[in-house]
This record gives C-alpha cells, structure tokens and sequence, in this order.
C-alpha cells in the first residue's frame, strides 16, 4: 500500500481518562509549525510541531510517567509509514501514540486498549485515577528491590547506553533513589534517566525492558 505523502493519521491515548484521541495531519496543517490534538476531558493534549530541519517532533502525553515524551522524527518516515507506534522509553510494552493509515491506526489503538487493561487488571487497577494518586512509597515495598536488580542486571551485561562511545570502557553509573522513583546517570557523559517507581503500573513495565537508555 502506497499512503499520500503529505498526510498521516496521529493517535494518542489520553493518560487522565484513557481515550483515544485521533486526527488527520497533512504537510499543509503543520505549515503553520504546529498541531494540537487535544482529549475532550481537557486533561492532556500531544502537539506535532514541523520543524525547519525537515524533523517532526511530537510531544506525548505518558500514561506511567509525569512527564511527556518527546519523539524526533524524519518527515519521510511521518509521512509515509502504514503503522508507526512511540513508546514509553520506560516502559517499551505501553503503546503512547501510533501514526499511519486511518484503518491502521484505530486497529492499532483498540488493540493496544486491550492489552492496556490487561496490563491494569494484572496490577490491580480498576481505573485510569490510580495513574495519578499521589505516593510517597511503592504499593509494593518488593518492586524497589527487583528495580535495583534489574539495574544491576543490565550494567552486568552492557544493556545500559549513554552518550558515551560503545567502545568506552571507563563508564561508571551511578543510583539515587528518590520518592518517584530510581535514577540512574553516567557519571562520565551526564545522561540519565529516571526509572518511576511510584505506581506498580510502570515498576511491571520495567521490569520487562530489555535495556536502559540514558539521555
């Protein structure tokens, strides 16, 4: 299937109430930088902006993270891919947002709903509301253990990447935990990153991530 170059359709889900927020984009809406796409609860919007060196950044909403994520782009790839999926960097099994061909997309986001309240049911989360309850410790004192080992895990066999070079064998990590979560940092370039810890949601995420990478 060829797709029109010049146009793509975008997904998200909205991490307050779960929906799936859907709109066409077109080369002729982002000539004015950006488009909006925003859930009709009013609690989260993702924005794609065209920027002058030909790369579409979108800016998504995370279901397990406090923060958005930002995705740099080549508008080739935007524009011209069946189905693209972003996920969490922290959790690679939670799907944040899809672009591609209409059909495409919309089977994409109801199959990633369902795997979604798989996900839920398996943590013991009956709604969207427990992404956001404010916690201090972990649901399960357990989880902040088998995080540091899966940490440990994946600097034993090299699975943690930084902006260092590959071949540079003198990097050092270095651990902090804090109450929303593990942060891990190169101690030679800076990179980090923040694992979450403050929901079961996103500590089971971790825990099937097959590598940790620093920004």
């Amino acid at each position: 299937m060829v797709l029109d170059s010049k146009q793509t359709t975008v997904a998200y889900r909205c991490p307050h109430c779960g929906a799936g927020v859907i709109s066409a984009v077109n080369i002729f809406s982002l000539s004015a930088d950006m488009v909006k796409l925003k859930c009709t609860c009013g609690h989260s919007e993702m924005t794609v902006v065209s920027g002058s060196d030909g790369k579409i950044r979108l800016t998504v909403p995370c279901l397990v993270c406090t923060s958005p994520h930002i995705f740099t782009l080549n508008d080739s790839l935007f524009y011209n891919k069946e189905l693209f999926t972003l996920q969490c960097p922290y959790a690679s099994d939670i799907t944040l947002a899809m672009f591609g061909e209409m059909n495409l997309v919309k089977a994409e986001l109801a199959r990633s709903e369902l795997e979604l309240l798989d996900l839920m049911e398996k943590n013991g989360l009956e709604s969207f509301d427990a992404f956001h309850e404010d916690e201090d410790v972990l649901t399960d004192p357990q989880i902040l253990e088998i995080v540091m080992f899966v940490i440990n895990d994946m600097d034993a066999e090299g699975k943690i990447f930084c902006k260092c070079e590959k071949e540079d064998n003198d990097k050092e990590y270095a651990v902090e935990i804090l109450n929303e979560g593990v942060k891990v940092c190169c101690k030679k370039c800076g990179a980090s990153r923040l694992i979450p810890t403050d929901s079961r949601l996103s500590a089971h995420a971790f825990l099937n991530a097959d590598a940790l990478y620093l920004e």
